[in-house]
């Protein structure tokens, strides 16, 4: 179940997990972002989950909107420069 969970979240976090990977990876990432990332990972593997797997289709959607939505929030939040230098090197994929 957790492999079909991550790759239903892959495929629609796809571009935009990109852009957080190079957001981490560069050095004017701000902090909060490291920790957030890792907040978010622990949440996506976590066996505890707000709804719970368990209930057919309501248990996997809850992660296909709050993964993304979490993603594209810390995105929104970087600092600008940071922010254009991710989105120019998106659109150059």
């Amino acid at each position: 179940m957790m492999i079909k969970r991550l790759s239903a979240l892959w495929s629609v976090v796809k571009g935009d997990g990109r852009k957080l990977a190079f957001a981490l990876r560069h050095p004017a990432a701000p902090g909060w972002l490291k920790g957030g990332v890792a907040l978010l990972l622990l949440y996506v593997i976590s066996p505890v989950d707000l709804l719970p797997d368990a209930l057919p289709v309501i248990g996997v959607v809850d992660d296909l909107i709050l993964v993304p939505a979490a993603i594209r929030l810390m995105l929104s939040r970087l600092p600008a420069a940071l922010r254009d230098e991710v989105e120019r090197r998106a659109a150059a994929r």
